[in-house]
């Protein structure tokens, strides 16, 4: 027994799950350690979709040592490559789609690491995107070259952003690719799965740089999307970012109250339980790659006594 935080509820997050090591992106988790972390997972907790188990909270009725596992944003391979391991496993698990980059999207982001990875030579002009001549003459000088570019983007309005990434993209010799992220069939495969669809905007906005009517169309529209392609009700939303104060504030939360949503998900760190608030329940990434390490990692979050930002 974990003690007096035994009825409390870890909610994992993920984003990509790909087939094989990514030597350009080493943090994203590949689908044998998503196993093996499955298999830790699936010993030591309760897993629930997310719905099930803010209903539980509320009722009282949640399981000891409790636990969901999350994804964000819509990638591929979370049909192609986690969901076979899911089902095999038995483990429930809800993903938080980004509406807009279905059928043939492309997230900012991934046009940065992507045109990183098709650029030749071993120099980046990044004097678009406010930075200087960048090296990226070997894997690791690429990866030091993104996680600069990165953040220089970030918190940049929406259109003013997608216009430098356009422009630091296009020195790229070849055209960046369009199957990164779900299909709407693949929706639907996921929905008839029995897996759990939650909204996350549709092009994955900081909400806290939007006007509010702006905003509650991003989360409203979102919903709608995923509702019209799965026929199922949504109930859950993941803030984008989803830091508390800084990513969305009070009113982005009355927002997801009042368009119905039953639950929603920050990434402020920690353990959700009866006194947490339904609509911003924390959230923890687990990136450790061993199944001993993952393991201590989600017990030390078990043992969080509030959440705690990132």
């Amino acid at each position: 027994m974990i003690g007096p935080f035994s009825r409390s509820l870890s909610i994992l997050v993920y984003h990509r799950v790909v087939a094989d090591p990514d030597p350009l992106a080493p943090e994203q988790v590949c689908a044998e350690e998503f196993d093996s972390q499955l298999g830790v997972l699936s010993r030591w907790f309760n897993v629930l979709p997310l719905r099930e188990a803010a209903a539980r909270i509320r009722e009282g009725t949640l399981p000891v040592r409790s636990a969901c596992v999350t994804f964000d944003d819509g990638y591929a391979d979370n049909v192609t490559v986690a969901l076979p391991i899911l089902r095999r496993r038995g483990v429930p698990a809800t993903f938080f789609l980004a509406t807009g980059f279905i059928d043939g999207g492309r997230m900012w982001n991934d046009s940065v690491i992507e045109a990183v990875r098709a650029m030749p030579g071993d120099t980046l002009d990044a004097s678009c995107i406010g930075l200087d001549t960048l090296d990226i003459s070997t894997v690791d000088l690429r990866r030091a070259a993104i996680a600069r570019a990165l953040p220089a983007l970030k918190y940049l309005p929406l259109e003013e952003r997608q216009r430098l990434v356009e422009e630091l993209a296009s020195q790229a010799p070849r055209s960046l690719p369009s199957d990164l992220m779900m299909t709407t069939e693949q929706v639907r495969q996921l929905s008839a799965s029995g897996m759990e669809t939650g909204a996350h905007t549709v092009t994955h906005p900081i909400l806290a740089r939007l006007d509010p009517e702006r905003a509650e169309s991003e989360i409203r529209d979102s919903k709608h999307r995923l509702e019209a392609i799965t026929g199922k009700p949504v109930a859950v939303f993941a803030y984008p970012n989803g830091k508390p104060g800084s990513d969305y504030h009070s009113g982005h939360v009355g927002m997801v109250r009042s368009l119905g949503f039953e639950a929603a998900v920050s990434t402020a760190w920690g353990v959700a339980n009866a006194a947490s608030d339904p609509f911003q329940l924390p959230r923890f990434t687990p990136w450790d790659k061993t199944p001993g390490k993952f393991g201590l990692r989600l017990l030390q979050n078990t043992f969080r006594t509030k959440a705690e930002r990132v």
